[in-house]
């Protein structure tokens, strides 16, 4: 895999999607113990509602993500729609970094890239 720098916004959307990830397993795991074993419904209490928490927070901070990080319309699609199944966005947040979509030093207002000297305006002479 290749080596990206990615911005501060890319490691909180990273770190949203293990989260994502972690409390779905929790609920799949707490819906066994309810449905399957029926020996408690503590796992599906706990984890139903931290699940729908970072669901939510997933949501927004992919939206925010795409809009700074300027993902296309499908890059956008996807991100949404890997928080249904069950441990998705963990191999999404992957492809983004090895894409370089987790953004490389993203600039604040969404512009991408590394800001040089180059890029200054020359001094007015005179």
């Amino acid at each position: 895999m290749p080596d990206v720098t990615t911005s501060r916004l890319g490691r909180a959307f990273s770190v949203v999607a293990l989260l994502e990830a972690a409390t779905w397993a929790g609920l799949l795991i707490g819906m066994v113990l309810k449905h399957v074993t029926r020996t408690t419904e503590l796992g599906v209490q706990v984890f139903g509602q931290l699940h729908g928490i970072m669901f939510l927070v997933y949501v927004v901070v992919a939206l925010v993500a795409s809009y700074r990080l300027r993902w296309g319309w499908w890059v956008t699609g996807l991100a949404l729609a890997a928080a249904v199944p069950p441990l998705t966005t963990i191999p999404l947040e992957r492809w983004l970094r090895a894409r370089g979509l987790a953004g490389p030093t993203a600039i604040p207002g969404g512009h991408l890239g590394r800001r040089d000297t180059d890029e200054r305006e020359p001094a007015a002479v005179g």
